[in-house]
């Protein structure tokens, strides 16, 4: 509670309304979760726990759809582990802004697309911060109401794919994407990324493409970190690295001039 109202208190206006936004998606397209899932013979109840324990919507609907398909529940729940390793990248965007053991759990619960995505649109830590758990809070609380939801109203629809919002969600978090693209270099690294997803997407199950977009990241600030490292420039004379040396070419050859047999 208190850490909401901290939130609250930090975020402005706009922010608070795309996380507002985020979690009324989150609630639409858990409802067709909850169809999906009720199509592939969950109960309610089942429906319910994954979606709070899981907490990740392209994992669950890679789960229901393999069981959907008829394979087995170990093999569907090693497939949804392997989509949700992107979360790898995520994490390490919005962990620096966390304080404390007890907020890194659950900001490891709350990690994914849409948290990310509000978190990494702020420069500034405290935003940053609060914009990651207010989001995770309304998707912790959308994403389960929206599958129980979709689980009640699963007779009713029967293809998911007819209510048509496989493309307003990656449309919703591109528009938040967007203005974080400031520069040149964080423009390259989108593109370097894209280009290794797009490229991969044939060849990678759902899901690694996005781990192989990390690729554009790991080379652009390869490549700040080339150009921060100043060269190492030769002494000028006067300076006192210049005297030092000197003086030390002094004693040696005052040292080989006493040796014996000099003069």
């Amino acid at each position: 509670m208190i850490v909401m109202r901290s939130a609250w208190r930090t975020l402005d206006t706009a922010t608070l309304r795309a996380v507002v936004v985020m979690s009324l998606s989150v609630l639409v397209i858990g409802t067709s979760y909850g169809v999906a899932a009720h199509g592939a013979g969950l109960a309610l109840w089942q429906i319910v726990v994954i979606a709070t324990v899981v907490l990740a919507g392209s994992s669950e609907f890679v789960f229901v759809g393999i069981l959907a398909a008829g394979g087995a529940p170990i093999l569907a729940a090693l497939a949804g582990l392997l989509v949700n390793t992107r979360n790898f990248g995520y994490g390490l965007a919005v962990g620096k802004h966390l304080r404390g053991t007890p907020e890194i759990v659950l900001g490891a619960h709350l990690i994914n697309d849409e948290t990310a995505a509000l978190a990494t649109a702020e420069s500034d830590p405290r935003r940053a911060r609060a914009a990651f758990l207010l989001c995770g809070l309304g998707v912790l609380v959308s994403w389960p109401v929206g599958a129980a939801l979709g689980a009640t109203l699963g007779g009713v629809v029967a293809d998911p794919a007819s209510l048509g919002l496989d493309a307003a969600f990656p449309a919703l978090l591109a528009a938040l994407a967007i203005p974080a693209l400031r520069d040149g270099a964080t423009w390259a690294a989108v593109t370097i990324g894209a280009a290794v997803a797009v490229a991969s997407t044939p060849f990678l199950p759902a899901g690694l493409p996005i781990m192989g977009a990390l690729v554009g990241f790991a080379a652009v600030e390869s490549l700040r970190r080339l150009r921060r490292t100043p060269p190492s420039a030769p002494a000028l004379p006067g300076t006192r690295t210049d005297t030092v040396n000197e003086t030390a070419s002094s004693r040696e050859a005052l040292q080989h001039n006493s040796a014996p047999g000099c003069r």
